[in-house]
């Protein structure tokens, strides 16, 4: 019984430390059909292309040219946000979320 609560102590205290929010500022959003083709100048990546490319989801690439994609909330947000854009290219967010694997849950967006 002593190592059952030992066990869920540990795991009360583990979990939440894998799931913690984390903050991605100034970072270039692409469509994930893309996100490869324009890893070495996501800048250039323009706004008719994403969303054309729309049907696969979108997602950020991080300084260490890792690409988190978004989870459909995220997604839902992001197009809505690129469609009102008067930008053509250079989409970048201010990006905050859990990440779980490779999938960024994302709980705020904003396009810059």
């Amino acid at each position: 019984m002593k190592r059952l609560t030992s066990l869920a102590l540990l795991l009360a205290f583990t979990i939440p430390a894998f799931c913690a929010e984390q903050t991605f500022n100034n970072v270039p959003v692409v469509d994930t059909m893309c996100s490869k083709k324009v890893a070495d100048n996501p800048d250039a990546h323009t706004k008719a292309c994403a969303i054309a490319c729309q049907g696969g989801g979108f997602g950020i690439i991080t300084s260490d040219k890792k690409f988190l994609k978004f989870d459909s909330a995220g997604n839902q947000k992001v197009l809505a946000a690129i469609k009102s854009s008067k930008k053509e290219d250079h989409l970048r967010v201010d990006v905050s979320g859990d990440v779980q694997g490779d999938t960024l849950k994302v709980t705020t967006v904003k396009l810059l």
